[in-house]
């Protein structure tokens, strides 16, 4: 029997700039997600990839003295360099500059067309570059764009307009029928309340004022409004096309999750759903956006060099703590805030002082004591059968918080576990049961029960910080492979660490304590 599929999304990235640590987030956040369900024993596919058309862009191209095409081709390149640097193990990357998803689109819009779905008309409103987004005057917020805040300019054009308001009955049917479709909750409540209660309004789904973007195949005049472009993607990557679509695709699709940021919530909760409805599609599982993770003085702006980079600061503290930063960061429901103080007090709490002295001083416990051999847990009593009850509660708790997309709890879950072996050295006191030679069983116990639960440990680690837990894995059984032991899945972790074994003769700290004076001044 094949393994139950299960497909994943980022947003895909807008090219308009190098991407700072918060635009990363998606693509850390689906990396971990992906991971998991691999563990699990998912047959997964992540798509991540770019959005490359639009009036921006353009802009942002003549600026540059450079044709649009080959402005987002640097840009995506950059991405894409960065993503490695991460470790995201995404299974496609797709460009809407790519010919295979143009074609899909254009079909898609002239098949919508043909069907009434899409009408000829004139807007006359108010537009937001930044957003490629059209705002009446009352959904301004103090006369400025709703979503980010930036000015709106007056419009006024002949567009192709999609019947948005048709399906309004079906979008409200959909919501009460399926009440996980959104995550968080809140996020939910915002989109019923603040746009498809208020009515739906027809949405324009062409323009004609700029030409990077993909021409409308009945009116080459017009160019596909950007974001029926980019949504399509989640589709067209996996081989849809009105005129007949994929085996990828009749096996993938819909989507299981997308996970997006909240400021394009609707484009993702409201357009999307009812245009794979008036496509004949079915509609995604589920759609998880998330906070944004900002600096203390607001959003990340590189014009007023209020930015981290992902990928500059995983030269100062490594990949794997930057992923556990940003993972661990971003709460559920409000913005997480980024800045140097908090990224070196988590490092040295939660990485070097929690993490990584479990793990070195039991490895050296047990070379000390035993001369690096496993011991059989001979002598048990309550306190190891708490703490294993311990650790079979927390791999159950990550699980249901992974799967319920609250990220942070769940790396915090995980984090919970090491803090309780620390506490279980302490109240165990290896180094006192080993003056008297008669309490050797019990000893071996108490160091087995650390070493154990340290490798159940690394499997939970695993899709938060990958190298991590391939470096924990292979100090615990230098003989292993790592890489294949963590890649059989969950069910490996049930298996016991192998009595008699041999640890690494010289145990390496995971994450060497910063030093402040060193690590702010490179700044």
């Amino acid at each position: 029997m094949s393994a139950k599929k299960y497909y994943i999304t980022t947003a895909i990235a807008y090219a308009s700039q190098k991407p700072h640590i918060g635009n990363m987030y998606d693509a850390v956040v689906t990396d971990l997600l992906a991971r998991w369900k691999r563990m699990q024993g998912y047959d997964v596919w992540f798509l991540t990839g770019t959005d490359e058309h639009g009036l921006k862009i353009e802009n942002l191209a003549r600026q540059a003295g450079v044709s649009p095409k080959a402005y987002v081709d640097d840009i995506t390149a950059g991405l894409k360099e960065v993503l490695k640097i991460l470790g995201i193990s995404y299974d496609q990357f797709i460009r809407t500059t790519d010919d295979y998803h143009e074609a899909a689109v254009q079909a898609a819009f002239q098949k919508l067309f043909e069907q009434g779905d899409i009408y000829l008309g004139k807007y006359e409103g108010l537009y937001c570059t930044p957003c490629e987004s059209f705002w009446t005057a009352t959904q301004l917020v103090d006369g400025k764009c709703p979503d980010c805040g930036r000015d709106v300019a007056a419009a006024s054009e002949e567009a192709y307009f999609f019947r948005l308001s048709k399906y309004q009955k079906w979008l409200e049917d959909f919501y009460a029928e399926n009440p996980d479709f959104i995550l968080p909750e809140t996020r939910r409540g915002e989109m019923l309340n603040n746009f498809i209660k208020l009515g739906l309004q027809d949405l324009c789904v062409s323009r004609s004022t700029f030409r990077w973007g993909i021409p409308v195949p009945l009116d080459p005049k017009h160019v596909v409004y950007v974001w029926m472009d980019a949504l399509l993607n989640y589709a067209t990557a996996i081989g849809y096309h009105p005129n007949g679509s994929s085996a990828t695709y009749q096996k993938y699709f819909p989507a299981d999750l997308h996970v997006i940021g909240k400021d394009i919530c609707r484009f993702h909760t409201v357009y999307w759903p009812i245009f794979l409805k008036a496509l004949g599609e079915p509609i995604p599982k589920r759609v998880f956006a998330h906070q944004w993770l900002l600096m203390k003085r607001g959003k990340m702006s590189k014009s007023t060099g209020n930015v981290i980079y992902a990928d500059e600061l995983a030269q100062k503290i490594g990949v794997d703590a930057v992923r556990y930063y940003m993972l661990a960061e971003m709460p559920y429901t409000t913005d997480g805030t980024i800045s140097l103080d908090t990224v070196f007090d988590r490092y040295n709490t939660d990485l070097a002082n929690v993490l990584g002295n479990l793990v070195n001083r039991t490895l050296a416990m047990n070379n000390k004591y035993f001369g690096g051999i496993v011991q059989a847990p001979a002598a048990r009593d309550a306190l190891d059968a708490e703490v294993n009850d311990f650790a079979k509660m927390t791999a159950e708790q990550y699980a249901t918080r992974l799967d319920a997309c609250r990220i942070a709890d769940a790396v915090e879950t995980v984090m919970s576990l090491a803090k309780r072996l620390n506490k279980y050295i302490d109240e165990t006191a290896p180094w006192a049961l080993a003056k008297d030679e008669s309490l050797s069983p019990r000893l071996g116990t108490v160091l087995y029960t650390l070493l154990e639960n340290i490798r159940v440990l690394a499997f939970l680690l695993a899709p938060v910080m990958p190298r991590t837990a391939q470096n924990i894995l292979s100090q615990l059984q230098p003989d292993c492979n790592p890489k294949a032991i963590l890649d059989a899945g969950i069910g490996a972790m049930e298996e016991k660490l192998p009595v008699g074994g041999k640890t690494t003769e010289t145990p390496t700290p995971l994450f060497a304590r910063l030093d402040a004076k060193t690590f702010f001044e490179a700044e």
